[in-house]
Order: C-alpha cells, then sequence, then structure tokens
C-alpha cells in the first residue's frame, strides 16, 4: 500500500516509521527544510520537502496512485485543504487527518475526511 504522509513532526514521523516497518510505502512531506535535512538520514528518498497542502507538492509526491493520504500537521485548516486536495483533485479514496481542535471534528467529516483522530477528544 502507497501512503502519504503529510507533516513530520511527532505524530507522522512515528507512523512513517510504523507503517515502513510493516512493510508499507510511505512518502513523507515536510515544510521545515531543516527538519527533512535531519529525517532524510533515517527515511531516504521517502521524504521530501515541500508544503504539502499545495497541489503541486501532493503531484510531486505521487498522490495520484496513493491509497491513503494521511494529514498530521499541528495545523486544522492545512490538514483539511490536503484530505479535500486529495480527495477532490486526485480522487484518493482514503484520506485521514488530525484534528486539533475535537470542535472541527464533525466539519471534517461533513467535508469529505474519511477519518478523524482527535487526541484531545480522546482524553476526555
Amino acid at each position: 500500500m502507497y501512503i502519504i504522509i503529510v507533516g513530520a513532526g511527532k505524530v507522522g514521523y512515528h507512523l512513517a516509521r510504523l507503517l515502513m516497518a510493516q512493510g508499507h510505502e510511505v512518502m513523507l512531506i515536510e515544510k521545515d527544510r531543516a527538519k527533512v535535512n535531519v529525517l532524510s538520514f533515517e527515511f531516504h528518498e521517502a521524504i521530501m520537502e515541500g508544503d504539502g497542502s499545495t497541489v503541486e507538492v501532493l503531484k510531486e509526491a505521487g498522490t495520484n496512485r496513493a491509497d491513503v493520504v494521511v494529514a498530521t500537521t499541528g495545523n486544522d485548516e492545512d490538514n483539511l485543504v490536503i484530505c479535500q486536495v486529495a480527495k477532490l483533485m486526485f480522487l484518493r479514496p482514503r484520506t485521514i487527518a488530525r484534528v486539533n481542535n475535537p470542535r472541527n471534528e464533525e466539519l471534517f467529516t461533513g467535508l469529505g475526511v474519511d477519518a478523524s483522530v482527535s487526541g484531545t477528544k480522546l482524553i476526555n
């Protein structure tokens, strides 16, 4: 399975490592050049620098063939845009988004995100 993860923070980093260990093909997208430089020693060609909320970067990452697109940034608006672009522009079958503000979870579902995960909501 080919999985694109946007956001190489703690959530994206650990998810990418887990999925790669399970044998999945992963592309991790991160816009912070310094973070990409550090993580490239571990992820090699499986990490790229760029703004994953843009069509150009998602196209370069191979979103047209991705089975799943996961948005794990710390920004709900970016995560929503990433999932919507993957769904509407690339017609991807499954999108998953990290939701930082649990009040946004219903909005994500209403706008077509297949699954959302809210760490804050899980604690309540």
